[in-house]
């Protein structure tokens, strides 16, 4: 399990330094609540960016962006739910839901890769 957690520090760590090539900045990694967990949070403009990061050493078990399932997806809107009203962002702030996939050494970036998710 350690090496797992090791693992998933490490892509997640690649992950956030993409992005910050990309111009964002990093607001919170491994953000959790109640709710669940969100691996990234960051800032990109006036928007504020919800990344799950998702990696596969394979496609054995499917590509790492389907591993992202409806359920999943709705939960990470309610944790963007309570990440919002606990640090008083104004309803007027954008926001959107990407997703990073990591598949051996290939990192594919989803933009907006999924809605907020209603219950």
């Amino acid at each position: 399990m350690e090496n797992k957690r090791k693992l998933g520090t490490e892509k997640e760590s690649l992950a956030a330094a993409y992005l910050q090539q990309r111009g964002m900045r990093i607001r919170a990694r491994n953000f959790r609540c109640r709710q669940g967990e969100i691996d990234l949070i960051a800032q990109d403009g006036d928007t504020i960016v919800f990344v799950e990061v998702k990696y596969r050493k394979n496609t054995t078990l499917g590509l790492p962006e389907e591993a992202v399932p409806h359920q999943k997806m709705r939960r990470i809107s309610r944790v963007a739910d309570y990440y919002l009203a606990r640090w008083q962002v104004g309803q007027d702030v954008s926001c959107r839901f990407d997703v990073i996939a990591i598949e051996g050494p290939a990192l594919r970036y989803y933009p907006d890769a999924f809605p907020y998710q209603e219950r």
